[in-house]
């Protein structure tokens, strides 16, 4: 009797330890699967689109990226910076939320109007479940385990145990590493001219030490790692002079490397596809710079005698290229059908011409991403003076690639000052929506006989002038004239303070 009472009495006991164990177990499950459906639920994933920066672009090219996958960022923090063929625009972002994913790489294409990158917005989410979502958490891995009554019923000192066997034994494996060289947090950063000079030299930026600000790689970087890495494949494996001659081989065939264009190329080429539309005519005329290179001169001391806070001290120098600019100007208020442009209505295909009353001239620059033509607004009403310190500033810009749309955009006529590099004539290439261009060769050093006094043999500096025009709507004996008013000015440059406004 006593032995039956004592039988069920555990039996119970057991059946009640059984029941317990289940509850826990259902618990678990339960507020498992609790915390996977609100995480599910707080992620909502935006795409953002790559918005248009005008003038009709339809792609631009990723220079480089501020955030990477995982990264919380901020409504309106920048995310990156991308080139078009005019300038380089830094895209900010529309969300406050996460980064998911990026659609491009650096140095790839990206279209406009699509997405490129995906923000996880959590705007209605609790400051709990944040902490959740965006903190790693190290029980994340045994979660996804099946469980089982053994799991629930083993002791934790047990689990900990055979954790700690597992990270020693990690621990015995891995080797020691040097510790990594800490970077800056703008390492990864650099101006468009330094990321060229990179690809160029087929160096990866990442590579590079930075000195600048916040550990940014200049272009001085590069050279150091160049001098660096090209002492250190000297030293390991010496040249014998005699290996520097190779023989010829009949054999030896011609390869060919295909290379992608670069945006700023790829945007040219389409530009002067359809330059090339336009039928050309060249008028060339050979201009005496020999008064004009006096009265720079002069000027040019009274600038180096003025102080920085004068109007004069906004320019160190003063160059040939302003008077040339104020001279065009000067022209196209006798010659406006120069100033205009031609338009082909697409339902009726006639041509009209519209007239423009602001003379925005253009001017070529040789930047290290290539050739851009940034506009001096507004010739008309600015002096010499103000027309050098444009050009300066617009200079300035292009060699750092900070060109903004509204420095590039507008142009009415051009004027492109190869002589600067090299060559005496040229026949300039006529940009689309415009009419006439001007192209400026090398300045020289001739004798001459003097103009007063022909038996006089006097030394002249004389340049030549190239005009392109639109043979359509311009024709030759407009384009002579024109081009005589500019060359009666810089012969004469005095001439030129009775058309000041």
């Amino acid at each position: 009797m006593l032995l039956q009472r004592g039988s069920r009495a555990l039996q119970r006991q057991w059946l009640l330890h059984r029941g317990l164990n289940r509850t826990a177990e259902s618990q678990v499950r339960t507020a498992l699967i609790r915390g996977f459906h609100s995480t599910k639920n707080l992620q909502v994933v935006k795409p953002v689109l790559l918005a248009d920066i005008g003038e009709g672009i339809v792609e631009c090219e990723m220079i480089q990226w501020f955030v990477r996958p995982g990264a919380r960022v901020e409504e309106f923090s920048p995310l990156c910076e991308v080139q078009s063929d005019k300038a380089s625009v830094e895209i900010t972002s529309r969300f406050t939320g996460v980064v998911k994913k990026l659609y491009y790489e650096a140095g790839e294409l990206a279209k406009v109007g699509k997405p490129f990158v995906d923000i996880d917005i959590q705007e209605d989410a609790r400051q709990e479940d944040l902490d959740t979502l965006t903190a790693p958490e190290p029980a994340a891995e045994g979660a996804s385990e099946p469980l089982n009554e053994d799991m629930l019923s083993k002791p934790p000192q047990a689990q900990d145990s055979g954790n700690t066997t597992a990270e020693s034994s990690v621990t015995q494996e891995s080797k020691p590493q040097s510790p990594p060289v800490k970077k800056g947090k703008c390492a990864s950063l650099a101006t468009p001219a330094v990321r060229h000079l990179s690809k160029e030299l087929n160096i990866d930026i990442l590579d590079i030490q930075g000195t600048g600000r916040d550990g940014r790689v200049l272009k001085e970087d590069i050279y150091k790692f160049v001098e660096e890495r090209d002492a250190t494949s000297q030293t390991a494996r010496p040249i014998s002079p005699s290996s520097l001659i190779q023989p010829l081989s009949d054999t030896e065939k011609q390869t060919e490397t295909v290379a992608q264009l670069t945006n700023t190329q790829h945007q040219m080429f389409k530009t002067m596809t359809r330059s090339l539309n336009i039928p050309h005519f060249l008028y060339a005329d050979e201009i005496d710079f020999s008064q004009l290179y006096e009265l720079r001169r002069r000027l040019n001391k009274v600038i180096a005698q003025s102080t920085k806070g004068d109007e004069l001290g906004e320019v160190s120098k003063l160059t040939y290229l302003p008077f040339v600019i104020k001279a065009v100007s000067i022209a196209l208020y006798q010659y406006p059908i120069l100033n205009a442009r031609v338009d082909v209505d697409e339902e009726t295909s006639k041509p009209t011409l519209v007239h423009r009353s602001q003379h925005n001239i253009g001017v070529a620059m040789d930047t290290p991403s290539g050739l851009l033509v940034p506009v001096v607004k507004n010739v008309g009403a600015r002096s010499v003076l103000s027309i050098a310190a444009e050009l300066s500033r617009l200079q300035s810009q292009a060699a750092s690639g900070k060109l903004s749309m509204q420095d590039l955009t507008g142009g009415t006529i051009t004027v492109s000052n190869i002589g600067n590099i090299g060559g005496t004539y040229l026949s300039p290439v006529i940009v689309e929506r415009e009419v006439a261009i001007l192209g400026i060769g090398r300045m020289r050093t001739i004798p001459a006989f003097d103009a007063q006094d022909q038996d006089r043999v006097v030394r002249k500096h004389v340049c030549n002038f190239s005009w392109s025009a639109d043979h359509r709507v311009v024709d030759g004996a407009t384009m002579a004239r024109a081009a005589d008013v500019v060359r009666r000015i810089v012969e004469e440059p005095d001439a030129m303070i009775l058309h000041l406004r």
